[in-house]
């Protein structure tokens, strides 16, 4: 069974196997983190958006690794710029990788590299990610149907379609913000829970800075009294089965 670690505020590494995928790892000048980025040696890894808390480390240890870097299609063309591998794809698309399938889905948010100029990374998105080992005839539906999915939100705010990504696949885990000021809050996400009707949820993008405090206990009490959803609340470095 697959299993998710959280690394501190939107950075998670998912592990099944052989295979490692680490998603938005903002590593080195995040406090909580409980690793360091000379440690990480992913298979793949998943970046929502060019914002620093999320594209983090992603650079360095593509580089370092060889691993490849899935983005969306700007933003995965600015990351080869900077010599690492990528594999470029945009929301709606899926494709089936060795070691599973991975769909981009929207988020309502932005995406840029900023510094002393703002580089614009294209659309923000989520990945709704199934860990599985399918053969190349076995895409779509069929591929889904065997491994273990997980939707991770990247940084967005509450939309409608939520429900769309909920119905398309049946998800195991979702992995929310609930920070607010910068993405939904307590109260949205758990409206994102209704929404996808996953069997478990993770909150993550809070705390890390006084602007997006936020209760993960008042979380999960609404999930678990509102919902069907079992609501996991991690410090950084801990980790779940899905």
């Amino acid at each position: 069974m697959p299993t998710a670690r959280w690394l501190g505020h939107a950075a998670w590494e998912i592990r099944d196997g052989d295979t490692t995928l680490l998603l938005d790892p903002f590593i080195t000048g995040n406090h909580e983190s409980p690793v360091s980025a000379d440690d990480l040696a992913p298979t793949a890894i998943l970046v929502t958006h060019g914002h620093g808390d999320h594209l983090g480390d992603a650079l360095p240890v593509a580089r370092r690794s060889g691993a490849v870097i899935i983005a969306p299609f700007e933003l995965a063309h600015y990351c080869q710029r900077q010599g690492a591998q990528v594999h470029p794809m945009h929301i709606g698309g899926a494709f089936t990788f060795a070691w599973g399938r991975v769909k981009l889905t929207q988020a309502l948010h932005g995406s840029a590299v900023t510094g002393e100029e703002i580089i614009y990374t294209g659309n923000p998105c989520g990945f709704v990610i199934t860990l599985s080992r399918p053969s190349p005839a076995e895409a779509g539906a069929s591929a889904r149907a065997g491994g273990r999915t997980v939707y991770f939100a990247g940084d967005t705010g509450l939309f409608g379609d939520m429900k769309l990504i909920g119905e398309r696949d049946k998800l195991h885990l979702a992995l929310l913000p609930i920070g607010g000021n910068f993405t939904m809050d307590i109260d949205d996400a758990v409206e994102a829970v209704k929404l996808l009707n996953c069997d478990q949820v993770a909150p993550m993008h809070y705390g890390t800075f006084p602007v997006i405090a936020a209760d993960p206990q008042e979380f999960k009490q609404k999930v678990e009294s509102q919902t069907q959803a079992q609501c996991v609340v991690l410090e950084p470095g801990g980790s779940l089965e899905y």
